[in-house]
């Protein structure tokens, strides 16, 4: 599976390239006596690609630490792309159905906001960047969702919910979820790696799934750029990556 990953991986790259020449490219911002590179429109599609850099890097992290054993860190970056994930889902549904509400609007302003209002003194700034609560996101897919689906949308709601609470314990380090390090004969904290145990496949699985929702978010990101092209190669690549592992989801 790990070869499965690896190419899909080696595909992200080469789509995440075709649609970000597709935006604006970033400039040359000013900042005390050197310079940053930031987006002059602010738009959704360049936040769009910044989402995706971050889903790739993140797919990339988990791979890496689920290949040393490292099965904490793994989940705490699926906990991210879990975020990563949901915010270009909001936003895809936003444009797929013409619907683009205040709370889109305010997330794309404190998406973009910088950290400081005072860069040379960091101490004295007194901006804050402001939090979009993760629950009005998740009802926003939910209610999508379910309209496509014909589910519950407090179930789906509660699911997402359910998920993000979980793996926020290994993110914050709960005891429970800490407790997964320990185990064998004799039973010792595995804090050099978890490879060999029981766990290592289960957590496989579910970088799978982290990497089938990769391919998910660059879909609607090509359809959201209106990209046809594209988009017939991701579907067919995500048929093809299903198929590897037995599942079958083209219906």
């Amino acid at each position: 599976m790990d070869q499965l990953f690896a190419n899909c991986l080696a595909h992200m790259e080469s789509w995440f390239e075709k649609l970000e020449m597709q935006v604006p490219p970033p400039v040359k911002i000013r900042f005390l006596d050197h310079f940053v590179f930031r987006y002059k429109e602010k738009s959704v599609e360049q936040m769009l690609i910044q989402k995706l850099a971050r889903v790739v890097t993140g797919l990339h992290s988990a791979r890496i630490l689920l290949n040393n054993g490292f099965m904490q860190e793994q989940i705490a970056i699926h906990r991210m792309l879990d975020e990563f994930q949901e915010d270009i889902t909001f936003f895809f549904y936003a444009h797929f159905n013409n619907d683009v509400t205040d709370l889109h609007q305010r997330y794309l302003d404190a998406f973009y906001e910088e950290e400081f209002d005072v860069p040379e003194n960091p101490v004295a700034s007194v901006q804050k960047r402001p939090s979009i609560p993760r629950k009005n996101i998740h009802a926003y897919i939910a209610k999508q969702d379910a309209e496509i689906s014909g589910a519950d949308p407090n179930r789906v709601k509660e699911l997402m919910r359910t998920l993000s609470k979980t793996y926020s314990g290994f993110v914050h380090g709960a005891s429970p979820q800490i407790m997964d390090m320990y185990g064998g004969l004799p039973p010792k904290y595995h804090i050099a790696g978890m490879l060999g145990t029981t766990r290592e496949q289960e957590h496989r699985s579910d970088l799978w799934n982290y990497f089938f929702r990769g391919l998910l978010s660059f879909e609607q990101v090509a359809m959201v750029f209106n990209d046809a092209n594209l988009l017939n190669h991701i579907e067919s690549y995500k048929v093809a990556f299903a198929k590897k592992v037995g599942k079958n989801y083209e219906s």
